[in-house]
């Protein structure tokens, strides 16, 4: 293998992982009561909350859901 194509496996996963957190986060938010959905849609990631739908990056949506769950149980 060349590097550029190791470079590459390295990147698909560490997006994996990140992707795999993300998906851990909401699940985890729905259980505490937090939000009521979540995924992506349309290249944003999408929370979906009693009153509104928010869309953000994968990396903002991740921001917000761990401050979400610390708020809740610290």
């Amino acid at each position: 293998m060349n590097e550029d194509s190791l470079e590459n496996q390295l990147n698909q996963e560490v997006e994996m992982m990140s992707i795999n957190r993300l998906n851990e986060l909401g699940n985890e938010a729905v259980k505490l009561g937090l939000i009521i959905g979540h995924g992506y849609f349309r290249g944003e990631y999408e929370i979906l909350l009693k009153d509104e739908t928010l869309s953000l990056s994968p990396d903002k949506a991740q921001i917000y859901l761990q401050k979400l769950i610390e708020e809740k149980e610290g």
